[in-house]
């Protein structure tokens, strides 16, 4: 590597990309992401050669001494390494500004609160008896214990069995309340606590459509992928996440917006409809007997039509829900991307594929379609697409901040063999214990075998 081009490599990790897009925001009211940038290097150090013009240069401490300890080590990081970016004596990629950026590795990502939490939005699971007792025990103690304001849905106040619950009652007049669709909680909620399954934190994402405050979640539900905690030390564990002692999973969002044929060029015409998803948005064929027919574009150009049942378009969160049942493979909340996973279709060679994070997808009914076309979001809002219509799809600048019970990957897995019993199988037998290969080894050849045979006989 020649001076000119180390010059630009220390330029290049000072600066910043920039550019007019907007920025993901690292804070909501008062958390956001501890900033510590991680090291981007080979996994067996840097690459060596044996050409003096393609000299190694160490990235933690910036020798180029090849016995350097540095050099060796590998980087433990959740990004990928940063790719050498000369190829052979002439080949390099051209300078542009886009190679300027800075990229946060997600295992260093770690809550902190630049002042004191405040606020706590509780959020329940809903018609389920065995929550109330929990809910009651930790709302009593973020208000009494920690002096903290506590937000519920008006729903939970109207709820017959809490209103007769005399340590309810206590506490009852202090809770501030809010309906879903009219009061608005952006700048209103420093820190949500979820108790139930993984709907809540789903329903988590349906009120904060910008800027999410940090989400914990308790297990207290049917099945709980999304919900690492444990209710029964509650006290130590939120005390913990309220002192800044917690790792964080930022789960991508999708923006979905659907543009209707006759609002696109009408002067008076409605904003468009725009949600942002945790999950999936699923196109489907809905109540018609035919099959779906739907024109699916990346970044403008079409790649196909998908002729099925429909399609599903998820976040890595989202790839191990309705995407894993339709036979989509399951993918890391931390691997950037977006997954298209068609629902049934009319192909065998139609398989799942996983698509950058920048891309947007545009999907609409083909115009030669026998039907229209239905598409929910995160299972709700359902809606129909008409001929002329389109659903763009693009991963949002603001994701969910789940809190962590041990670290992203431990989090993660644990869940896998938990909730989904990811290879689970009894264990094979050793040879030794199986009856009728007492005689033979595994470095037995079937012509050994047979000479045995012969010998018998």
């Amino acid at each position: 590597m020649n001076e000119n081009a180390m010059k630009m490599a220390q330029a290049m990790v000072q600066l910043e990309l920039k550019d007019d897009s907007p920025k993901v925001p690292r804070k909501t009211v008062c958390g956001k992401v501890q900033e510590k940038l991680g090291t981007f290097s080979h996994p067996e150090g840097n690459l060596q050669t044996d050409c003096p013009s393609h000299d190694s240069i160490c990235s933690n401490c910036g020798c180029s001494n090849a016995n350097c300890q540095d050099m060796r080590r590998r980087t433990r990081s959740l990004n990928a390494p940063s790719p050498i970016q000369q190829f052979g004596p002439c080949g390099r990629i051209m300078k542009n500004s886009a190679m300027v950026m800075t990229i946060q590795d997600p295992a260093s990502q770690r809550l902190t609160w630049y002042k004191p939490p405040l606020t706590v939005l509780v959020i329940k699971k809903v018609r389920d008896v065995s929550v109330l007792q929990p809910f009651v025990k930790l709302v009593k103690w973020l208000i009494q214990e920690k002096s903290m304001l506590v937000y519920v849905e008006q729903s939970v106040m109207d709820d017959t069995l809490l209103a007769t619950n005399p340590s309810f009652t206590v506490v009852k007049d202090k809770l501030m309340t809010f309906r879903d669709g009219k009061d608005d909680l952006t700048d209103k909620i420093d820190f949500i606590i979820c108790l139930g399954g993984d709907g809540t934190l789903l329903y988590a994402s349906l009120l904060f459509q910008q800027s999410v405050p940090p989400v914990m979640a308790f297990h207290l539900g049917s099945l709980g992928f999304l919900t690492p905690f444990e209710f029964e030390n509650f006290e130590d564990q939120v005390t913990n996440v309220l002192e800044g002692h917690a790792a964080l999973t930022l789960r991508s969002r999708l923006r979905c917006i659907i543009m209707r044929k006759n609002e696109e060029t009408a002067k008076d015409a409605k904003p468009p409809t725009n949600i942002l998803v945790l999950n999936e948005v699923v196109i489907d064929r809905g109540p018609s007997p035919y099959l779906s027919n739907i024109d699916l574009y990346l970044d403008g150009k079409l790649i196909t039509s998908v002729q099925g049942d429909g399609l599903i378009v998820s976040t890595p969160t989202g790839s191990t829900a309705y995407a894993v049942a339709a036979g989509a493979s399951m993918i890391h909340p931390s691997v950037p991307a977006i997954m298209v996973t068609p629902i049934c279709p009319h192909s065998l060679s139609f398989r799942p594929i996983v698509v950058p994070a920048g891309v947007e997808l545009k999907i609409s009914v083909s115009p030669d379609s026998r039907n229209t076309a239905w598409v929910s979001f995160d299972g709700r809002n359902r809606q129909e697409l008409l001929h002329g219509d389109s659903l763009r799809v693009t991963t949002s600048i603001y994701p969910v901040p789940s809190i962590c019970a041990q670290d992203q990957i431990a989090d993660w897995f644990d869940s896998l063999g938990e909730c989904l019993h990811w290879n689970v199988r009894k264990r094979q037998k050793h040879l030794d214990e199986l009856s009728d290969l007492t005689h033979s080894s595994s470095n037995d050849t079937l012509d050994s075998l047979e000479h045995t045979d012969q010998i018998d006989s």
